[in-house]
């Protein structure tokens, strides 16, 4: 097969049955490759490593497809996750290092036969919800470059939706691996904490931070998903796991799923249809709905950045902050600055109170399966978050920032869009080591079509 054989998706049942067919590893990533010279003015990469990727397409071309669960299968990683030989700037250019090794979870990926292709841009250190925050540009909004792509994992979420990649993996520590993939309409998987290996990634905060999947389809998620999941010794946070892990669960049995009585919409009366409509689907599912309290996850998300967490943040910046503050962006370095203001008696008051929320959450979650809410409230302009960059940034983190602090898992779907074209979404919300059955619920709700036929309408000036 030859170029012109390549499918328009690149969702990964798709090139499956390519390979299968006969088509050429070589071929899909020439195709990548120019897709994503194509869409250069999205800003969505940091560095590309073209070279190795036809050099590892050309090595799988003499290998049997059967021997590899993602063979041939193109990828990207967030500029904050090593791949070896590559330069890891975290989108911060004084910091740049070329690790000799990959993370454990691109090591495992390319062991499965994934194809490299770069690594995305995101907000500085993972700080930020908005994909605006880069020395690099501004990556665009995969579907109207005059909206925020979302962060800070905004590159991989961007180059799944404009179909350059099959998958991307992101981080999440306040909803980086979420926020990206409502805004462009693609699925964003986050995993418990410590099932996918943090080994190799540039911590944001260590204590809560997870590698995410972006994919077209929930299927595509859990197969990607699989391959990255897994124990790593190396990883004092990782979680001792099956060595044959399956994310495949079932719906279960009376369904219920919980609601917060009146959710925000912060004024958008789009945003709020999308997701009142995302609820009347939800009868699909046969599925009961009840309301379930609000406040223990609001308290515990006003924590992240309204409590010690910030100071996490330190432990990773603090030297370049001291030596050469300019390197950071201002929007950067006054955020984590912020971390000094906490006392280790405040650290562990908010601990306290912390655990406690959590607790709470443990009950909620004892009455249902799975908590639906909006992955966002709303959606920005470029321009909106220029003008309220923090106000902008919180009201992204609203249905977001208690995930990780709750040890809860979660999947992001899209949802619809507002009448103006806005992608929105929806996320499905459960305990730890749930993984599979939120995967289950998120599948049936979502179409079976993909998504990530490139988008050439709305190109960037």
């Amino acid at each position: 097969m030859t170029a012109t054989d390549v499918p328009a998706s690149f969702d990964v049942s798709t090139l499956q049955h390519a390979y299968r067919d006969g088509l050429d590893p070589r071929a899909v990533v020439e195709t990548a490759l120019s897709r994503a010279d194509a869409d250069a003015a999205h800003n969505v990469w940091i560095d590309r490593c073209d070279d190795a990727a036809r050099d590892r397409a050309a090595a799988l071309a003499a290998a049997d497809p059967a021997d590899y669960p993602l063979y041939g299968v193109p990828f990207a990683v967030k500029d904050n996750v090593d791949a070896a030989g590559e330069r890891t700037t975290a989108a911060c250019p004084a910091y740049a290092y070329v690790p000799e090794a990959d993370a454990t979870v691109v090591g495992r990926l390319r062991e499965a036969g994934a194809v490299l292709l770069g690594k995305t841009n995101m907000d500085q250190f993972a700080t930020g919800l908005v994909g605006t925050r880069s020395p690099y540009g501004v990556c665009r909004n995969a579907h109207d470059p005059s909206l925020i792509s979302g962060g800070s994992s905004s590159g991989s979420g961007v180059a799944v939706a404009r179909g350059q990649v099959s998958f991307a993996l992101g981080t999440d520590t306040a909803g980086s691996g979420r926020v990206p993939a409502a805004l462009n309409g693609v699925v964003g998987y986050k995993p418990t904490r410590g099932l996918v290996s943090t080994d190799g990634v540039v911590p944001a905060c260590r204590t809560l931070d997870c590698v995410a999947v972006f994919a077209t389809t929930v299927a595509d998620a859990r197969r990607v998903g699989e391959v990255a999941v897994g124990y790593d010794e190396t990883d004092p946070y990782s979680r001792p796991v099956a060595d044959d892990v399956a994310l495949t669960g079932t719906v279960p049995d009376d369904l219920t799923l919980g609601t917060f009585e009146d959710p925000d919409f912060f004024g958008d009366d789009g945003a709020r249809a999308v997701y009142e409509d995302a609820l009347g689907r939800v009868a699909d599912l046969d599925a009961t709905i009840t309301t379930v309290p609000e406040e223990p996850f609001r308290e515990t998300a006003e924590l992240l950045y309204g409590g010690p967490w910030v100071a996490e943040r330190l432990s990773v910046v603090g030297n370049l902050l001291d030596d050469d503050p300019d390197a950071l962006l201002d929007i950067t370095r006054d955020i984590v600055a912020e971390g000094a203001d906490y006392s280790a008696v405040e650290t562990f008051e908010a601990e306290y109170e912390r655990r406690a929320y959590e607790r709470t959450v443990e009950g909620v979650f004892g009455d249902i399966d799975a908590l639906l809410t909006p992955t966002t409230g709303t959606t920005y302009t470029v321009a909106d978050v220029a003008d309220a960059p923090r106000e902008t940034n919180a009201t992204l983190g609203h249905y977001t920032n208690y995930v990780n602090l709750l040890d809860l898992a979660a999947v992001a779907v899209p949802a619809g869009t507002r009448s103006d074209g806005a992608p929105l979404g929806v996320t499905f919300v459960g305990p730890a080591d749930h993984d599979a059955t939120l995967l289950a619920i998120a599948d049936r709700f979502t179409p079976d079509t993909p998504s990530n036929v490139p988008v050439r309408s709305t190109p960037v000036e």
